[in-house]
């Protein structure tokens, strides 16, 4: 069994690596965001080798038995990106835009580790699930973004929390949309040879 480290600060990332039964460690990275693409897949990816890479390089000693996670979760609609909002107008616009139709949410995962010959071995992977929302009246999206939940989501919106009554149906992983792909994730350590 190797140390894992999740090099994020998010608690919705805790909570889904625990549904594994692993035991682990977070060291989240603070390191800044630099973004080369526009293109979701490519951007998540990008991101959380970056994640991976600043905690990587913090390890004062980088044995064998350690295994680095990184990921960055984004919401796509016809091709623009939607990160965090910046404020509470943000929050709405986005809310606004999703309302009624299906977006995609991308999170990219990366993995670091050093393979029992002493090769450093590093592999990424994203997960892309659909996501359709019912209509959102105005008064509803500002109840809900005054209400504090969305401020800290890609997308504005919780699907854990209060904002799955806005859902209307999910296309592909569940957890992917709370921030981490643990069924994907599960099966990519198990082919690694990382459980």
């Amino acid at each position: 069994m190797k140390q894992i480290i999740l090099a994020s600060a998010s608690p919705r990332r805790k909570e889904l690596l625990e549904q594994l039964g692993l035991s682990f460690e977070i060291m989240p990275s603070h390191k800044e965001e630099i973004v080369t693409t526009t293109l979701p897949a490519d951007v998540v990816i990008e991101l959380s080798k970056q994640k991976a890479k600043d905690i990587w390089g913090q390890l004062e000693e980088r044995q064998e038995d350690i295994l680095v996670i990184g990921a960055d979760t984004i919401v796509a609609l016809e091709g623009e990106i939607l990160g965090k909002p910046k404020d509470f107008q943000d929050a709405q616009d986005m809310l606004a835009k999703l309302s009624g139709k299906e977006h995609q949410v991308y999170t990219g995962v990366t993995m670091l580790w050093i393979t029992a010959d002493g090769k450093q071995e590093e592999y990424s992977f994203y997960v892309c699930t659909g996501v359709a929302m019912y209509r959102i009246g105005r008064a509803e999206i500002m109840d809900y973004v005054f209400g504090g939940e969305p401020m800290d989501k890609a997308g504005a919106y919780a699907i854990q929390g209060q904002g799955a009554k806005f859902i209307k149906s999910v296309r592909g992983e569940y957890s992917n949309v709370v921030g981490l792909p643990i069924g994907r994730l599960y099966q990519e350590m198990k082919a690694w040879d990382l459980l």
